[in-house]
């Protein structure tokens, strides 16, 4: 995959990504990624990556995914695609916010009781539900990376709050590093059909 323009500041692989975010370059066309927003739970050179994309919600709840679940705690609780690694695989993950607006405790791949035992501890909560992550092997991120298949933010609790809207939030946060990127995100997918 060869995107030729870089916009951004190289990516140092010697940086642990663990508690980033990716924000796909507008050029990537892999239809598993495009206009996607993954946050990296886990980032080593030894064990690999590990993430959820957190803009792909799946229209459907918890309860509605799985009876099992039927707890009016978590009965409106919204499940998003993670990835397309073990698609029929629930990841529940929590982050508690800091004072700082990107400063966050994460809570990763938790069962149900601890997060109703988190959210009752602090307002600070927020619960997601993923089926299916992003996974790549020792070096394969940073080979895309170094190919600026993606670029490197901070998670902060605005840009988590709106990951529901899809496409348009991945616009926002990629339009706002650069007005070269934001007229690369505003492009449509297919800009010969005007």
């Amino acid at each position: 995959m060869d995107l030729p323009l870089n916009l951004t500041k190289r990516y140092n692989t010697t940086t642990c990504l663990s508690g980033s975010i990716l924000l796909s370059h507008p050029n990537l066309s892999d239809p598993n990624f495009a206009k996607s927003i993954l946050f990296i739970s886990a980032h080593s050179e030894d064990q690999g990556s590990l993430g959820v994309i957190l803009n792909r919600p799946l229209g459907k709840t918890l309860c509605e995914i799985d009876l099992s679940f039927e707890d009016k705690y978590f009965e409106g609780l919204p499940v998003f695609e993670g990835g397309p690694v073990e698609k029929d695989k629930l990841i529940i993950a929590a982050w508690e916010w800091m004072e700082t607006p990107s400063a966050f405790k994460l809570y990763f791949g938790i069962d149900l009781e601890k997060a109703k035992l988190l959210s009752e501890k602090s307002h600070s909560i927020q619960i997601a539900c993923f089926l299916g992550h992003a996974g790549w092997s020792p070096g394969q991120l940073d080979d895309e990376l170094s190919q600026d298949a993606w670029l490197v933010s901070n998670l902060d609790y605005k840009l988590f709050s709106k990951m529901e809207q899809e496409k348009k939030i991945w616009r926002e946060a990629v339009g706002s590093i650069s007005d070269e990127l934001k007229l690369l995100a505003d492009c449509p997918d297919n800009p010969y059909i005007n």
